[in-house]
């Protein structure tokens, strides 16, 4: 005799809120990954459009070791690196907090600024502008990589910019 027990309704029930816990950790899991990065795009000039419409063109498939990813809205002009994404953007405005006696950083003939309260902790994230290139480009920079990648970025974009964009502001 087979004593196999048939599923009854407890076992179906137990079936489905597995399946309905399931469903409930991949949209949870969904909700916290960081997608596709946003571009934000900023009133320019014609002139200035064109200039970083070709650099965007220009951009290399990796940087600083990480590998090129799309962004929102695809035609934006600017460009994502890696998980997470170095977010690079080009015609952004020049920064409220910048002041003309600050100083930058001169990688590659580029002067990169940097916001005061974002140059003590290397452990949280930057962004970095590009004040001596016209139009100004900014590049976010996620804590994971300011210490082992910020400076490899900044020398692998630094030909492109000068080849692509005018002269910008004076760096201290």
């Amino acid at each position: 005799m087979n004593h196999r027990r048939r599923p009854g309704p407890t076992t179906a029930r137990g079936v489905v809120a597995s399946c309905g816990v399931v469903a409930a950790v991949c949209l949870l899991l969904a909700a916290c990954s960081p997608g596709v990065p946003q571009v934000e795009a900023y009133e320019l000039s014609a002139a200035d459009r064109d200039a970083c419409e070709a650099l965007v063109a220009d951009l290399p498939d990796s940087l600083a070791g990480e590998d090129r990813r799309d962004v929102e809205p695809a035609d934006a002009l600017g460009a994502a690196w890696g998980d997470p994404a170095y977010v690079l953007t080009c015609g952004v405005p020049e920064p409220d907090d910048y002041e003309p006696t600050a100083e930058c950083s001169i990688v590659k003939g580029v002067g990169w600024w940097i916001p005061a309260d974002q140059q003590s902790d290397p452990e949280d994230d930057a962004t970095v502008v590009a004040l001596t290139r016209s139009p100004y480009l900014s590049l976010e920079v996620p804590a994971e990589h300011r210490l082992a990648g910020l400076d490899r970025a900044l020398t692998e974009l630094g030909p492109l910019l000068r080849e692509h964009l005018g002269a910008g502001l004076d760096c201290l």
